[in-house]
């Protein structure tokens, strides 16, 4: 029975590591159709900026649930105004500009951070399981999940925000008639998409490590997740995120954790084979 829960818990672990990391990324490709290669250095650059704070003796918490999506989504302000505003429409050319980005974000924490890797202390200590030691850490980071996906789904479905964000998404013309300006839009949900992805840092910081190359390690599973899942932003990363957890952890229970990523990226090739729309272009079509 231990060892049941034990394996129930590392599986909403994983899926919510997989969530958690592809949700900025699933804003602004689900609602921008931009392929923001400089994701996975979004959400370094929030894991830096809460050792930053940590190290300046600001509280962890305030460091990676405040300030660090703040910062990152700062950044992904001036990104878009200085970039990727002038590439709308032009996919190729924003995967490259944004590639040159992920490549001057490297660059700079390195010059910053040095290439050594680092990390942060686990703020919450383990429990005991049975005869299991866990890791406390692993439930806060399923919480957060939780409640960002249930904010996120309220925003959008139920706010005047985020029906507007979704008109101007489907339709610019109809949203600039009614008086709304669709590059604002685009602008703010840019820059929602990446102070996201700075969350997801901060929160993710203590489990994974940090290196300046550790935006490499977010950007392949994220990109798998999102376009896996489909257009749909909360359903898309829900869905995909569900099956490749559960396929990921069960098979790593089974065999070990290499065989774990291997067994997901094959389940990936096989539903964009079946499903070149992803999951909710296949059954999940009018979901937000």
């Amino acid at each position: 029975m231990d060892y049941a829960a034990i394996v129930f818990l590392e599986i909403l672990y994983m899926i919510s590591f997989l969530v958690l990391s592809s949700v900025g990324l699933a804003i602004v490709f689900g609602m921008m159709r931009v392929i923001n290669l400089a994701h996975g250095e979004f959400v370094m650059l929030g894991g830096y900026t809460t050792l930053a704070c940590h190290s300046a003796g600001i509280n962890i918490f305030f460091a990676m649930l405040v300030i660090a999506p703040i910062t990152v989504g700062i950044v992904g302000l001036l990104v878009e105004r200085l970039v990727v505003r002038w590439l709308y429409g032009r996919m190729i050319d924003t995967m490259l500009a944004t590639w040159g980005l992920s490549l001057l974000f490297v660059g700079l924490v390195t010059l910053i951070f040095g290439s050594s890797a680092v990390g942060i202390p686990t703020p919450i200590s383990g429990y005991q399981l049975g005869s299991y030691q866990m890791g406390g850490y692993n439930l806060f980071i399923i919480g957060i999940t939780i409640v960002l996906i249930t904010l996120m789904w309220i925003v959008l479905r139920y706010t005047r925000v985020g029906l507007v964000a979704r008109g101007a998404m489907q339709n610019p013309e109809v949203a600039s008639s009614l008086g709304y300006n669709p590059k604002t839009i685009y602008m703010l949900t840019f820059t929602a998409g990446a102070a996201v992805s700075g969350l997801a840092g901060g929160v993710l910081a203590p489990l994974t490590g940090l290196l300046p190359s550790s935006g490499g390690a977010f950007i392949a599973k994220a990109f798998i997740t999102v376009i896996t899942g489909g257009a749909s932003i909360i359903t898309g990363v829900l869905s995909s995120g569900i099956l490749f957890g559960a396929i990921n952890q069960v098979v790593s229970f089974a065999a070990n954790p290499v065989m774990g990523e291997i067994a997901m990226l094959v389940l990936a090739i096989v539903l964009l084979r079946l499903m070149p729309q992803g999951i909710t272009g296949r059954f999940f079509r009018n979901s937000t």
